[in-house]
C-alpha cells in the first residue's frame, strides 16, 4: 500500500511540475524561439461576392447547399483586397487568396485556407498563412496563423476578426487584428 501511496505523489509531483512550466517553456513547446520577433498587423480583409467583378466565386456546391441556411457544402475560391481601412477605396496593401467552404450544418462555420499576401510596405513580398474554422456569425473570433514566408517565415500567432461590414449578398468587410511571432 505505501508503494501506491509513494508512486500516486510521484505522478502528482510531475504532473503538478508539467503544468507550472514558464512562459518560456510553453513558448519553446510551441516552437516560438526565445529571440522571436512579434508583429502586429491590422488590415481590412473585402469579400465580394456580388457584381460585375467579384472578388470571391463560389466554384462548387452540394446539391442541400440551396436549401440549407448556412449554405453547407458550398466552396468559394478567394483572392480578396486587403486594406488599410475598411472602405473599398482604402490603400490595398495586399490580397487573400485560396479558398474557403461552408462546413457547418446548422451554424455559419466557414473553414479557411487563406494565403495573406502582403504587396505594399516593410512586409512586401512577404505572406502569411491562416488556416481554422471561422465561426462567422460571433462577435470575435480568432483563427491560427501556421506559417509564413519571407520576413514570415515559420510564422505563428492568432488573427483576431471582427465582421465590420456584411449585406444581404454575402459582401463582407472584416477587420484583422493579428499577431505574428517569427
Amino acid at each position: 500500500m505505501e508503494k501506491l501511496a509513494c508512486f500516486t505523489i510521484f505522478i502528482a509531483l510531475v504532473a503538478s511540475l508539467t503544468l507550472v512550466q514558464s512562459e518560456e517553456g510553453w513558448a519553446k513547446k510551441l516552437g516560438v524561439q526565445k529571440d522571436s520577433t512579434v508583429t502586429n498587423l491590422q488590415f481590412y480583409f473585402h469579400d465580394t461576392l456580388s457584381g460585375s467583378n467579384p472578388s470571391a466565386m463560389r466554384v462548387a456546391e452540394a446539391s442541400t447547399t440551396k436549401t440549407s441556411l448556412t449554405q453547407f457544402g458550398s466552396l468559394v475560391m478567394a483572392d480578396d483586397p486587403l486594406t488599410f481601412g475598411p472602405e473599398p477605396t482604402s490603400k490595398l496593401i495586399g490580397r487573400a487568396q485560396g479558398l474557403y467552404g461552408s462546413a457547418g450544418q446548422s451554424n455559419m462555420g466557414l473553414i479557411m485556407a487563406l494565403s495573406y499576401n502582403f504587396l505594399d510596405g516593410e512586409y512586401k513580398g512577404s505572406s502569411i498563412s491562416i488556416n481554422g474554422l471561422n465561426p462567422a456569425l460571433q462577435l470575435d473570433r480568432e483563427l491560427p496563423v501556421v506559417g509564413g514566408t519571407g520576413v514570415f517565415r515559420m510564422a505563428r500567432g492568432y488573427a483576431n476578426l471582427q465582421t465590420y461590414s456584411f449585406n444581404l449578398l454575402g459582401d463582407a468587410v472584416v477587420w484583422y487584428n493579428v499577431t505574428v511571432y517569427h
